[in-house]
């Protein structure tokens, strides 16, 4: 590990004279690459540096317990008792840094939420999930801009079919990446007058999205349609044509935004929303793990399908993948989501620390 560790300082030093050069300050692609791999690897050497450093003090506390004072070697003994616990936290987050680094980690991403089975429930079931993602985003430095969405009035609130929205922040793809997948609700619809549960699902989709660079669109392959946006049920709707359908022939994909007053913005919208799911199509054929990447995060929507299972009744949330149970959904549906997102990770590291050792 040692010859590894000496070798990332060695390009450390060669990453600090890169970030000096004209020639890759004067190129975006080159610097935002240079300045990421830069901050990953100092993360790294620091780890290392302050591991160095303590085992430096131990040997050398080590040494003073053989000293003929009497009082020098309590003195050392007490200082190992606290500098070995220290340094093997140290070491423990060091073998945590030098984990593969996910090459999505540090990117902004879409985040798609979808309605599945459930009706109307399903839709007001989207509206709480991307309140909930927006309050914890709040929280932990991101910000959500709606790319498009399809609302829906339903027992006297606002839901959305789907809403898509972009999620920047440093930490944006790190903390939600887990939360891809179908998530059910068991709850007493506000339209139910027996008391009833009913039990709704909704699908979610976490896609990194693609730097400039990565995907190039032809415009020759797009048909942009425009036309006037409408609102849910009762709303005004607009009266110039703002919204924007763009169909990519080659793929037949199809991305629709409307959310913004201007045809112009709306463009620009639809066009990442188009890019971003062109670059997961080209990544899943070049990688074959990652081939059913998106269809194992989404699934069918049906309700047997599920990553986590909130339900009201018993103010109860389950996390299936980690069997993890918290009996606060209420602080969880307001943003709470720091022990849902630190037990995954956790489980995360694990499997990759059991991988590499």
């Amino acid at each position: 590990m040692d010859d590894k560790l000496r070798a990332l300082e060695a390009r450390l030093d060669a990453l600090d004279r890169q970030l000096m050069d004209p020639a890759v300050v004067s190129n975006a692609g080159k610097l935002r690459d240079a300045m990421r791999e830069h901050s990953q690897v100092t993360e790294i050497v620091d780890a290392w540096r302050a591991v160095k450093s303590l085992e430096g003090q131990i040997a050398e506390a080590r040494h003073m317990t053989q000293d003929d004072d009497l009082d020098v070697r309590e003195m050392a003994r007490a200082e190992l008792s606290e500098l070995e616990p220290r340094a093997e936290t140290a070491r423990a987050q060091l073998r945590l840094k030098m984990l593969p680094k996910d090459p999505y980690e540090g990117r902004p991403i879409l985040l798609e939420i979808r309605a599945g089975t459930g009706g109307d429930e399903a839709g007001l079931f989207v509206a709480d999930l991307f309140r909930m993602y927006g309050r914890y985003g709040d929280k932990r430095g991101l910000k959500f801009d709606v790319m498009s969405s399809s609302p829906i009035t339903a027992g006297g609130g606002l839901g959305y079919k789907e809403i898509i929205a972009s999620v920047t922040g440093r930490d944006a793809y790190n903390l939600l990446r887990f939360e891809g997948g179908t998530h059910r609700v068991q709850r007493i619809p506000a339209t139910e007058t027996q008391g009833r549960i009913h039990t709704s699902a909704a699908t979610i989709a976490v896609l990194p999205e693609p730097d400039e660079i990565e995907v190039k669109i032809d415009a020759k392959d797009l048909r942009i349609d425009t036309m006037r946006a409408g609102g849910p049920g009762g709303q005004s709707v607009n009266t110039t044509d703002s919204a924007v359908r763009i169909v990519h022939i080659p793929t037949g994909l199809i991305v629709q935004c409307q959310d913004e007053k201007s045809q112009i913005k709306n463009r620009e919208k639809a066009l990442r929303v188009l890019k971003t799911r062109l670059f997961e199509i080209e990544q899943a054929a070049r990688l074959a793990e990652e081939t059913a990447a998106r269809r194992a995060q989404v699934g069918s929507g049906d309700r047997s399908e599920r990553i986590r299972t909130y339900n009201f009744p018993q103010n109860r949330v389950t996390d299936h993948r980690i069997g993890l149970t918290l009996h606060r959904l209420d602080s969880v549906i307001e943003g709470d989501l720091d022990e849902l997102v630190d037990a995954l990770t956790a489980d995360l590291q694990a499997k990759l620390l059991a991988e590499s050792a």
